[in-house]
C-alpha cells in the first residue's frame, strides 16, 4: 500500500486548496487517517485527523476553524479543504494512516502573499 497525497500548488493568501490522499494499492486502516505538514528545517506538525466512526475531527491550533479534513471509505480517500489560506501555511503536506506505518511523498503548498 502506498499513500497518495496530490492537489497542493501555489495559491495567494486568503484562497484554499483541497489536498486528497488515496492509499494505492490496497486500503486505509481502522485507524484515523491524520494530516501533517513540515516546513524545511522543522518538525513535521500536526494539522488534522479524523474517525472513519465519524466522532469530531480533531484540528493542530494554527488551523482550527480554516481547514477541514474529511474521509470517504467507499472511494478510499481522505481529504483536507484549506480555506483562509496564509503564507504560514506554505509546507509540504503529508497525510499518514497509523495502522499502515508509513507516509507519502507529500504535497507542496505554497501560499503567495
Amino acid at each position: 500500500v502506498q499513500l497518495v497525497e496530490s492537489g497542493g500548488g501555489l495559491v495567494q493568501a486568503g484562497g484554499s486548496v483541497r489536498l486528497s490522499c488515496a492509499a494505492s494499492g490496497g486500503t486505509f486502516t481502522s485507524y484515523p487517517p491524520h494530516w501533517y505538514r513540515q516546513v524545511q528545517g522543522k518538525e513535521r506538525e500536526f494539522v488534522a485527523s479524523i474517525s472513519w466512526t465519524g466522532s469530531i475531527p480533531r484540528y493542530g491550533d494554527s488551523v482550527k476553524g480554516r481547514f477541514t479534513i474529511s474521509g470517504d471509505s467507499a472511494k478510499n480517500m481522505v481529504y483536507l479543504q484549506m480555506d483562509s489560506l496564509k503564507s504560514e501555511d506554505t509546507a509540504i503536506y503529508y497525510c499518514n494512516d497509523p495502522g499502515l506505518g508509513i507516509w507519502g511523498q507529500g504535497t507542496q503548498v505554497t501560499v503567495s502573499s
